[in-house]
């Protein structure tokens, strides 16, 4: 049986969006489950002393133009968001209450797609309230989710986790006892990912 794939991410990542692209034709090349991990990649940043790579300008400068190259590569859609980068904060605890119901994989298609596709701001309540209706979630419900303490928890929870495994930034994933960090190693994901 293949082995399932954890992929530990958050969606204001860029990196991540253009991995998050790639899943579905790896899980059905591999036969493996993705497991979805909403984290807090500030908070990672927090405890590991990392920070986003567009901080040093060289080192960012080259990580955008190295993202466009791959969403062409991938041929996907990516457009560079005018709001990046973005407070997460909401956005990951939407992930992480929409995870017990099973609407974790949607909530991430137009979370994603609306940041790195459409260039929304998502910072904005008003935006991410328009957002969510439209793709037909109840946005008043989610965000009344968002405040409680078991979601809250839930995303700390997970947070935490990543930063005992290893985790410093996303995405992150992991196949078996091995963990992989960035979109760029999508391909020892998948080669693991075949292993018995």
């Amino acid at each position: 049986m293949p082995t399932p794939i954890e992929f530990f991410l958050d969606v204001g990542s860029p990196t991540t969006y253009l991995a998050w692209t790639q899943m579905p034709g790896l899980a059905q090349r591999t036969g493996s489950t993705i497991a979805y991990r909403p984290m807090l990649l500030g908070g990672v940043f927090k405890a590991t002393g990392n920070a986003s790579p567009v901080e040093v300008a060289a080192k960012g400068a080259n990580m955008m133009r190295d993202i466009e190259r791959y969403a062409e590569f991938y041929g996907v859609p990516y457009r560079v968001s005018p709001y990046f980068p973005i407070n997460t904060l909401a956005l990951m605890r939407g992930a992480a209450s929409c995870a017990p119901g099973g609407e974790l994989e949607r909530y991430l298609g137009v979370i994603f797609s609306a940041l790195w596709e459409q260039q929304r701001n998502l910072g904005d309540p008003a935006v991410l309230r328009e957002v969510l209706t439209a793709a037909g979630f109840d946005a008043e419900d989610l965000f009344a989710r968002v405040q409680t303490p078991e979601v809250k928890q839930a995303l700390v929870n997970t947070t935490e986790e990543a930063v005992r495994r290893g985790v410093f930034g996303a995405p992150t994933f992991f196949v078996g006892g091995e963990m992989f960090f960035g979109q760029d190693r999508l391909a020892m994901v998948e080669e693991y990912a075949k292993r018995d």
